[in-house]
């Protein structure tokens, strides 16, 4: 996609914001989002006014709007935690999503120039990915690269790509842990690549940085339950994008990492992360290797029978840590429930069946 043609696919794309303070960052963003629409997600205390800045083209939600517009289905929307932001996933109607926290700000790279995020993550959705065979100079697609000598032409097609997963400079995004024994480390090395996460190899997606392709992988996009009146927080995003990445896999679909770059501001507290992380820390040693494991029949041709699929498995395999688990696996089905209902399928494509629904809720109790 050649430079400035992002802007191209301005009515395509959703620029998602959950945030609990006004958003006067936007306003260094201006030249970069404003050809955009954003959907803005309102955490915490609805009666708190959210400054919006002038100029820009939005939705606005807030914790009594999620539940008017969802009803029962509410539930399955995290509060106190920016997991809140996929309540904007499921009604939004674009093709292509890019989330962003509102402690992010535009970076440079090494020559001065500031990064256009969503123009670099729209040129990652729009080329293949390389899932199936690594390619030793990353990604074969961009200007002034190929494939190496031995790489399979069979193979040279690629995948669609559903995930682009941006980085950051300045702070990183460390677990509780590791901020508390590396308080003043930043990261200031920029790094000049995009490469596809191997099939079969799982990663932390961070939710800061993100786009995905909403058509391809939106109904995996689900941040979970996590936060505010739940044992554990803070494992949203690991936790969707563990489940879209082996939604992925299976679907035949390529996840990229790497550029663009943005400059994030702010250290959470790592106190405060630590509580919130402290099961997370235990249940992953646990919750990965199964995602690892994790095979889905060849029948689950679309994202959401895989994800019905997944939160059969969740239910039966991983109840056995906490009974949180089991309730996770409830509110995925929620979700799909919700999905189906604000994205029925198009003329002559089948929805899902709401009587599996049920059984799925079911299943492992």
């Amino acid at each position: 996609m050649a430079g400035g043609s992002g802007a191209l696919l301005k009515d395509e794309v959703d620029i998602v914001i959950p945030t609990i303070r006004s958003l006067d960052f936007l306003e260094m963003w201006r030249p970069f989002f404003q050809p955009y629409h954003l959907i803005i997600i309102q955490d915490g205390d609805p009666s708190k006014i959210i400054k919006v800045p002038e100029g820009f083209d939005y939705e606005f939600y807030n914790r009594n709007d999620i539940d008017r517009i969802l009803g029962p289905k509410a539930s399955c929307i995290s509060f106190l935690e920016a997991a809140c932001r996929c309540f904007a996933f499921l009604i939004s109607k674009k093709k292509y999503i890019f989330t962003i926290d509102d402690d992010c700000f535009v970076a440079k790279d090494p020559s001065g120039k500031e990064i256009n995020v969503i123009e670099q993550h729209l040129k990652n959705l729009l080329t293949p990915s390389t899932p199936h065979f690594f390619n030793t100079l990353y990604d074969p697609y961009r200007e002034g690269a190929d494939f190496v000598r031995g790489y399979p032409f069979s193979l040279r097609e690629g995948s669609p790509t559903a995930v682009s997963h941006g980085l950051w400079l300045n702070i990183p995004d460390y677990d509780a842990p590791t901020q508390l024994v590396k308080p003043r480390e930043r990261n200031t090395r920029y790094v000049d690549a995009v490469v596809t996460i191997p099939k079969k190899a799982l990663y932390p997606m961070c939710s800061m940085n993100l786009a995905f392709d909403r058509e391809l992988i939106g109904p995996a996009m689900y941040f979970g339950i996590f936060g505010h009146g739940q044992p554990i927080g803070r494992y949203d995003d690991m936790f969707a994008g563990w489940c879209s990445k082996v939604i992925c896999d299976h679907l035949g679909f390529g996840v990229k990492t790497g550029l663009p770059y943005l400059w994030h501001s702010k250290a959470s507290n790592p106190f405060i992360n630590l509580k919130k992380e402290y099961n997370g820390i235990f249940w992953q040693e646990e919750a990965i290797p199964f995602f690892q494991s994790v095979i889905l029949p060849k029948d689950c041709t679309t994202a959401q029978l895989c994800y019905l699929e997944l939160a059969k498995q969740v239910k039966d395999k991983l109840s056995k840590i906490d009974p949180y688990f089991s309730k996770l696996a409830d509110a995925m089905v929620t979700w799909i429930e919700a999905w189906e209902e604000f994205n029925p399928a198009p003329a002559g494509e089948e929805d899902v069946d709401f009587a599996k629904l049920s059984i799925a809720k079911a299943a492992g109790k």
